[in-house]
């Protein structure tokens, strides 16, 4: 049995969830709203506040999806209603960081800075302070645009392994490595 799919989410009064003939599960809350297709062998039920995923059989397929979409559907609820923040420092001499409402610009060592536009349910914010790498803060409902939109901003210059330069999340542990050194005579 699947530990986590077969823990109830309960839903908080603020949020609305609808479950449609095709499984469609849409989630309001004061954040925003949110979508996401079940697959139609699984049950998705609620009962006084409580939400509960269940599944046809034991197959390896149906206990797979049984955690997915109750995990999906638990991180909308908390989407919906708390939000979701993530944070990146860019490390670097002269790497710098900042934004015009949704465009976020950055210059990171190449010989033009990068505009990226930022989408419309993601908001974005620098933070630059004297002495400290340049902070990017995305806050969005949605987790799952969260995580692709700050997985393209880190493409833009992962972080190296031997000085530490690049666009990292807060927190991140680097695997640093040794550099050359001078051979002994």
């Amino acid at each position: 049995m699947s530990r986590i799919g077969k823990n109830p989410i309960s839903v908080p009064a603020a949020v609305k969830v609808d479950i449609s003939k095709g499984n469609l599960v849409t989630v309001k809350g004061p954040k925003g709203e949110l979508t996401q297709q079940v697959s139609p062998d699984m049950g998705v039920s609620l009962e006084d506040g409580t939400l509960t995923v269940t599944r046809p059989s034991n197959s390896k397929r149906h206990r797979s999806f049984h955690g997915l979409y109750r995990s999906l559907i638990a991180n909308m609820i908390t989407g919906v209603t708390e939000g979701y923040t993530l944070e990146m420092e860019v490390v670097g001499v002269g790497y710098r960081a900042e934004n015009n409402g949704s465009l976020l610009i950055l210059t990171l060592g190449y010989s033009h800075p990068i505009y990226f536009m930022v989408p419309r349910e993601v908001t974005v914010e620098t933070i630059s302070a004297k002495g400290k790498a340049p902070i990017i803060k995305l806050m969005s409902h949605d987790k799952q645009l969260l995580g692709q939109i700050a997985a393209k901003i880190r493409a833009f210059r992962k972080p190296e392994p031997y000085k530490g330069k690049g666009i990292r999340f807060v927190g991140e542990e680097l695997r640093r490595k040794a550099g050359k050194t001078a051979a002994k005579k």
